[in-house]
C-alpha cells in the first residue's frame, strides 16, 4: 500500500465494512452465486486457479455498500466483485493508487478493468496461460 494518507472514510471502511458481519455474509454469498452459476474460481488478473480462502473479492463498485440505523448492509451486485488473490489485489491497488488518470479521472470499474489490462500479461505466461 501506499504511504499516503486514506481519507477518513476508506479508514472506516478497512475497520468497519471489511469487519462487519455484513461483508463476511455477502462475501459467503458471493463465492455460493459464484458455484451456482457455475464458474470456477480464478483469481481475475494472474488466472490461476484458487480456493474460496485464497481470493479477495474487490469491489468494481461500492454502491451496495451501505449504513443504514447504525450498520453496515453489502449489498453489492455480484457482478461488482471480482475475485483476486492478495498479491494481485494489493499490485491493482498500487497501480490504480500510483497512475494519475486511473485514480482521478476514471471510474472505479473503469480504473479496474484498465489496471488489469496492463497487470494480466506481467502475470501470465507469454501465451495467455497463468504462470
Amino acid at each position: 500500500m501506499s504511504n499516503h494518507r486514506k481519507p477518513p472514510i476508506m479508514n472506516l471502511y478497512r475497520s468497519g465494512f471489511l469487519r462487519s458481519p455484513a461483508w463476511f455474509a455477502r462475501r459467503d454469498r458471493w463465492f455460493t452465486q459464484q458455484a451456482a452459476l457455475g464458474w470456477p474460481l480464478v483469481c481475475a488478473a494472474c488466472g490461476r486457479p484458487a480456493s474460496k480462502r485464497q481470493l479477495q473479492l474487490h469491489h468494481l463498485d461500492y454502491t451496495g455498500v451501505t449504513i443504514i440505523q447504525g450498520r453496515y448492509k453489502a449489498l453489492e451486485a455480484h457482478e461488482d466483485l471480482i475475485p483476486l488473490h492478495a498479491y494481485c489485489h494489493d499490485l491493482l491497488h498500487r497501480l490504480i493508487d500510483r497512475d494519475v488518470v486511473l485514480s482521478r479521472n476514471r471510474t472505479r470499474r473503469d480504473a479496474t478493468r484498465l489496471a488489469l489490462e496492463r497487470l494480466r500479461p506481467a502475470l501470465q505466461s507469454p501465451d495467455g496461460s497463468p504462470s
